[in-house]
């Protein structure tokens, strides 16, 4: 039996590549990753020389530099895994939606995340890392089902640009009930205010691990979708004529999705942009075929991320840029170049 081919993404069209071409890309994005992350642990505001980090990855920290190393090494750790989840994320909900456009930022799902982080905050008293997490994945769920169902009023159901649309007004209303509830809370706001810029400096080994878990299964998930997100690409009713359970197999890679976002935002902020850019430069690379691009869209999320943060302290040098302020500078050209092209009767 033929293996279903899925269809072009809007802009790829016939993009599929061998795979002699795929694996020399995998190893390309797997070297860039690797170089990314020894910049990360070397750059910083106290230049440290290559026996320092030898010797603080032997778990020596008896001078500064190995110290500084130390420090580096969560960092590092924390960017690689939140890009990963951010890009993998980003490419489930353009699979799920069949939208260009689709982003945990740009659909207000971070937002949501966010709100709840800082309700629970602020409100019930939510300290633990376990149920900060879970109320991020809560709040990232219900923006999800409500920008969804907002977008698919109307004439057309739930077109990109519609989607677009709605996920832009929630995540303004809820940045801004966000504020109302920061404000009057001077223990809380100026720590919200940093969180909500998006992050990962002052990362530790304690605030990594009770994030694995999720981000393990989320990502379990997501990449278990690939096939099914292969068969939705070929349209809802060809995908349930050839046995595709659809509203399944979609509820099951949102829920991936959801899961990577919500534990994402919990530990290092809302970072928007990483979902959106990433998968489409992917595609580019190594094809539509979601059994592929899923993998690839992690590996380079992660090199995006740690490459920010790398830049982000670098350019400000001793001070440092937050990561989320750098992708947002990437993303938004990117994000305003894809919306041109997209026909306006999708409106």
């Amino acid at each position: 039996m033929t293996a279903l081919r899925p269809a072009p993404a809007p802009g790829t069209a016939g993009a599929r590549r061998p795979g002699p071409v795929r694996l020399l890309w995998l190893l390309v994005v797997v070297g860039v990753l690797a170089a990314l992350a020894a910049a990360s642990i070397a750059v910083g505001s106290r230049g440290v020389g290559w026996s320092d980090v030898l010797a603080a990855l032997g778990g020596s920290s008896d001078d500064l530099g190995q110290a500084a190393v130390t420090k580096r090494i969560p960092r590092t750790v924390l960017a690689v895994l939140v890009g990963a989840a951010l890009g993998l994320s980003g490419a489930v909900m353009q699979g799920v939606t069949r939208n260009p456009l689709a982003d945990p930022g740009v659909l207000g799902i971070n937002s949501g995340a966010s709100l709840a982080v800082v309700a629970g905050l602020a409100w019930f008293g939510l300290f633990s890392a376990a149920s900060i997490i879970w109320t991020a994945i809560a709040g990232a769920a219900v923006s999800t089902v409500f920008v969804y169902a907002v977008g698919a009023l109307g004439r057309g159901g739930p077109t990109p640009l519609k989607l677009a649309l709605a996920g832009a007004a929630t995540a303004a209303a809820l940045t801004s009930f966000i504020t109302a509830i920061a404000l009057p809370r001077g223990d809380l706001s100026v720590s919200i205010q940093s969180w909500e810029v998006g992050g990962v400096g002052g990362a530790t080994s304690a605030t990594i691990t009770p994030v694995l878990p999720f981000l393990a299964v989320g990502l379990v998930v997501s990449l278990l979708s690939a096939r099914s997100l292969n068969s939705l690409a070929l349209g809802d009713d060809l995908a349930a004529g050839l046995g595709e359970r659809v509203a399944l197999a979609r509820g099951l890679a949102a829920a991936g999705s959801v899961l990577l976002c919500g534990a994402a935002t919990a530990v290092a902020g809302p970072i928007g942009f990483v979902g959106l850019v990433v998968p489409h430069l992917c595609r580019l690379l190594v094809g539509v075929d979601h059994r592929w691009l899923l993998p690839f869209t992690a590996l380079t999320g992660a090199c995006l991320l740690v490459g920010a943060d790398v830049l982000g302290r670098i350019v400000a040098r001793p001070s440092e840029i937050d990561v989320g302020i750098v992708t947002a500078l990437v993303g938004a050209p990117f994000f305003i170049a894809l919306v041109r092209r997209q026909r306006m009767r999708e409106l």
